[in-house]
């Protein structure tokens, strides 16, 4: 998914985490959010109703690396104060996925008609906030640098069960050389609320990856012959739980298009 914006000074909205989601809210921003804001977080979402946020809560603990949560709503609150003074869940991703008895059945750019009282919001890290600290030890990013959205695919690793919520890891990869691959680990290790180390590197048909050139979302990539494939626990993992669990309603961010916070990505560092 390519990016749109629209915007008299796409400099500032290509900078500032609010007026990215403001750009979003006026139908101004409709496409993937990779390499906007830097500096901030951003965040997968996942909404569920509130008799299963419960369960999907302990789903996030159960899996950390996939789904660190960062934020949650209160049941029929679109707001997130911690993640953004004006923030509104409703309206400020650009695109927004809406799934029925785990059939997706719309891709809106705003739910405020979807909206419901008994709704709770989980906000996830996302990798694009170690993605950051790798562009500025020198590490390339080919999605970036393709102007792309990152590859992401989904495994035979299972996550760990929580009530109905259960299904594979789903991954995203980056293409580094190996001298890269080391430093990315080491760099990457430092941010456990984003998804932390990877969890594989190269072959990929040992996570059950048929095809690296075909992902299950995102964009394909290229991998040189002095490359290997690099894979970091993804947020879009609670799609694909939310595929397999079939709960009745839910609503997810369309991967790629993140919820821009307020909240220094240098804040999640533990060192």
């Amino acid at each position: 998914m390519t990016r749109a914006i629209i915007d008299e000074a796409p400099e500032l909205v290509l900078a500032d985490p609010r007026q990215i989601r403001l750009a979003a809210r006026a139908g101004r921003l409709a496409g993937q959010t990779s390499g906007l804001a830097r500096g901030f977080v951003q965040g997968n979402l996942a909404i569920l109703p509130k008799d299963l946020a419960g369960d999907f809560l302990r789903f996030c603990q159960r899996n950390p690396k996939p789904c660190p949560l960062i934020g949650v709503s209160e049941p029929g609150d679109p707001r997130v104060p911690e993640l953004g003074a004006d923030l509104d869940i409703r309206t400020d991703l650009p695109r927004y996925r809406i799934w029925k008895n785990g059939e997706l059945v719309d891709e809106p750019t705003d739910i405020t008609a979807w909206w419901r009282d008994d709704l709770v919001a989980f906000v996830i890290g996302c990798s694009f906030s170690f993605e950051e600290a790798l562009l500025a030890d020198g590490i390339p990013l080919r999605h970036i640098a393709c102007g792309s959205n990152v590859p992401m695919y989904r495994t035979r690793i299972p996550t760990n069960a929580a009530g109905p919520f259960h299904g594979p890891l789903v991954v995203s990869m980056r293409p580094l050389r190996p001298a890269d691959a080391i430093r990315a680990i080491q760099i990457t290790s430092r941010f456990p609320n984003v998804h932390g180390a990877p969890v594989h590197i190269g072959k990929p048909e040992m996570i059950g990856i048929v095809d690296i050139g075909k992902p299950d979302y995102g964009e394909a990539v290229p991998v040189e012959d002095d490359e290997l494939p690099v894979f970091w626990a993804c947020g879009v993992t609670p799609q694909s739980v939310i595929a397999a669990a079939r709960p009745p309603f839910a609503i997810t961010h369309a991967p790629g298009c993140m919820l821009v916070t307020d909240v220094r990505n240098a804040s999640l560092s533990v060192i």
